[in-house]
């Protein structure tokens, strides 16, 4: 699926309309409103830039890890990044011009070239075409909420650097909070189609039913702005996405609230967010070490506090952590 460009008519309105499920699947530009936007301003109460003067945060090149890129990338002096993308902020998404990309994503890919002293090269396409371009060696590396799985750790190298966390939101004042699987016996949930979340879901389902629950309406649609009219209309109760997401649009539109968080990977892993690169290339050292330095020197933390993501950051990077596990 294709993930079109769209004009963001106001940079509130395209706050209050932005959804994706970037952590492991995608879905094209949302079209509708819950509510008038309240603002742009991310949960943790920062103002949110959409211009596109974005005036990164930026760092000095390390010539020893620099020293860690494949020759071919070196010479070539620009990192190639791809990543899946839509009106999906604070993730990565288009700012006021429709045509600069700005995000936590391309901040911290920014980040990465500075270290390495590559320039970045930026590559939205459609969520599949992500791991066709990594695969081929089209793109060297993918940096778009992608989950840190056993099956993905055959294929590509992980260097983590966010947590992975999923957000469970519900309109407003329904009183229900979601702990784990019983929670959503019975209800209509959303998610996407081949997401961890809605490998989650369906664990969460077979249990419920082995224990003698109801089970969920899991539901699937074609686009974020399909999913929050059902959300209003109250065709579903739930939907379930990455938390930064959700909970960015619940404060834009101050209808709905995320009402549960659960870790991406499941109860026995915590999730964890990688830049991904094919597998045994050469780059995922660098890349690595590019992530601990800028976790140390604290322009990561300065990255993470701009777009609301504070409580999702990681104390250092890992190279191929135990991720969500294949059954």
């Amino acid at each position: 699926m294709s993930l079109p460009r769209r004009a963001l008519v106001t940079a509130a309105a395209a706050l209050a309309a932005a959804l994706t499920l970037a952590a492991c699947g995608s879905t094209t530009d949302a079209a509708a409103d819950l509510a008038p936007a309240k603002g742009s301003t991310a949960p943790n109460g920062a103002t949110v830039n959409l211009s596109p003067q974005q005036n990164r945060v930026t760092t000095a090149k390390v010539d020893a890890i620099a020293a860690l890129v494949p020759e071919e990338i070196r010479k070539r002096g620009k990192l190639t990044v791809v990543d899946s993308l839509g009106t999906t902020p604070p993730l990565d998404f288009y700012a006021s011009d429709d045509k600069t990309i700005i995000g936590v994503e391309p901040d911290i890919a920014s980040l990465i070239g500075n270290v390495l002293g590559l320039d970045v090269e930026f590559n939205p396409v459609s969520w599949e075409n992500i791991f066709v371009g990594l695969d081929s060696g089209k793109y060297d590396v993918g940096l778009s909420n992608i989950t840190v799985t056993e099956a993905r750790k055959e294929k590509y190298d992980f260097a983590t650097y966010r947590l992975d966390i999923l957000g469970f939101e519900a309109k407003k004042g329904t009183g229900w909070k979601i702990t784990g699987p019983k929670d959503i016996a019975g209800r209509t949930v959303a998610v996407s189609s081949g997401t961890n979340q809605e490998k989650l879901l369906v664990a969460w389902n077979e249990e419920n039913v082995r224990n003698g629950l109801k089970p969920a309406d899991i539901k699937y649609f074609q686009s974020s702005s399909d999913y929050y009219l059902a959300l209003s209309s109250g065709r579903i109760d739930i939907y379930v996405g990455p938390n930064p997401v959700t909970a960015f649009h619940a404060v834009q539109t101050g209808e709905t609230e995320v009402i549960g968080t659960y870790s991406g990977a499941g109860a026995e892993v915590l999730g964890k967010i990688g830049a991904t690169t094919r597998k045994d290339n050469g780059l995922v050292r660098a890349l690595h070490g590019a992530i601990d330095e800028v976790i140390k020197n604290g322009t990561y933390g300065q990255v993470l506090k701009r777009w609301g993501l504070d409580a999702e950051a990681v104390q250092s990077s890992e190279v191929n952590p135990v991720g969500l596990p294949k059954t």
